[in-house]
């Protein structure tokens, strides 16, 4: 159950902050905003949380076979990516979007159509020295599969000998993160659109069985109409059950990823109450200097509440952030459309949403197709292609598909 307590001041939190006054993730640069690349942040818990004993760290998986197999299944019941799409070799660098711990997402240009996309580009030697084969494979097929106007599509792979590469779309105005940051805060109606986006999208991944956990502004974008498209799989897997491998990012974690009780769908829908506070609010509900501290906070379920949160958007969010997954909206009887009836929705229009007929919030300043003022400034690199290769014992069919 969510303890309630009153903020006395409207913008107070726990934590660290940056000079704009927003916290700063633990382990994340108070100016970091480009996070389509990989996740960085990962949880593996050693012993039940009543020791409070946690390591960050990727998973392991069983064995090499086992993902030489995952990579031969990626070929089943995926949607055919478009095969008009030009050779990696015709694409123009442009600039970097954004870096992560084995790859980068850069603008391309393709001169004979006029497209501009994003590649992201991963390195094979990495992925396999941080043991994310699996997640990389998770990606390119979950992502293969999903056609939705909230989710951003690929359109090609491509494999060289040093990296694999996703053709995707270029999405012109930046992540909800930086316009989140510059406003402070969303009013309500904004906050709804962005909800309403965000819900859309995760009820449609859920109907094909597949968890996101990992949704946070920085993996949300705005297009050029300044509608949502949710990016960066890594950590996406279709499940028929539940799962255990622990993942996020902690200021978003469910309390069942935490005390390593095996998760399922119920995991986004928490996610979503948190990303509505933070929206409200500025700042996310469970924040802390360490993820010790955060994961505390989130076991402890204790919420200061802003005064200005409406009522019906506190009880939505209230309603989503219950540990106790028999009282969680959106994995109720009524699914995912508990949500969307419930009152802080009122009124909305969500065939109008999918239609593409309501007016965003924020429009994104965009003078041309290729536009990157809404992204921050990369150093860029000149290891794009090339070395570093496999290791010799490391078979190259764990990345077919690619």
């Amino acid at each position: 159950m969510i303890s309630e307590v009153e903020d006395n001041e409207d913008v107070e939190r726990a934590g660290p902050v940056s000079q704009n006054g927003l916290p700063i993730r633990p382990g994340v640069h108070a100016n970091h905003v480009a996070t389509t690349s990989q996740p960085t942040v990962e949880v593996t818990l050693l012993q039940k949380m009543t020791a409070m004993a946690v390591k960050t760290g990727p998973p392991t998986y069983t064995s090499a076979l086992s993902l030489v197999q995952l990579a031969l299944s990626s070929k089943v019941e995926l949607r055919e990516l478009n095969k008009a799409y030009p050779r990696l070799q015709d694409l123009k660098m442009l600039h970097t979007l954004g870096t992560g711990t084995f790859g980068r997402v850069r603008l391309v240009h393709h001169e004979d159509s006029g497209s501009f996309l994003a590649l992201k580009s991963l390195k094979k030697a990495e992925i396999v020295r941080l043991k994310q084969v699996e997640h990389v494979m998770n990606e390119r097929n979950i992502l293969a599969k999903l056609q939705h106007p909230f989710i951003v599509s690929l359109h090609a792979t491509y494999s060289d000998d040093a990296r694999v590469y996703m053709l995707l779309d270029y999405v012109v105005g930046g992540e909800l993160f930086r316009h989140l940051r510059k406003a402070g805060r969303f009013p309500p109606h904004a906050t709804r659109f962005y909800a309403a986006c965000i819900v859309s999208a995760i009820e449609y991944m859920h109907s094909h069985d597949i968890i996101y956990r990992d949704l946070k502004p920085e993996n949300l974008l705005l297009d050029q109409r300044g509608y949502l498209k949710l990016t960066d799989f890594g950590f996406a897997k279709k499940i028929k059950d539940r799962t255990w491998t622990l993942c996020g990012t902690p200021e978003y974690l469910a309390p069942e990823i935490i005390q390593n009780k095996g998760h399922s769908k119920s995991v986004d829908w928490w996610s979503v109450g948190i990303i509505l506070f933070e929206m409200l609010a500025g700042y996310p509900p469970f924040s802390d200097e360490n993820p010790f501290g955060i994961y505390r906070k989130i076991l402890n379920g204790r919420i200061t509440w802003p005064r200005h949160i409406n009522p019906p958007a506190k009880d939505l969010i209230s309603r989503l952030l219950q540990a106790d997954l028999t009282q969680r909206l959106g994995t109720l009887a009524e699914g995912p459309q508990g949500v969307k009836d419930h009152p802080f929705f009122a009124g909305f229009s969500w065939d109008d949403l999918l239609e593409g007929k309501l007016k965003a919030p924020i429009i994104p300043v965009v003078e041309q197709a290729g536009d990157t003022r809404n992204y921050d400034r990369y150093k860029e690199s000149v290891d794009d292609f090339g070395s570093p290769i496999l290791p010799p014992n490391v078979s190259a069919e764990i990345f077919r598909g690619f």
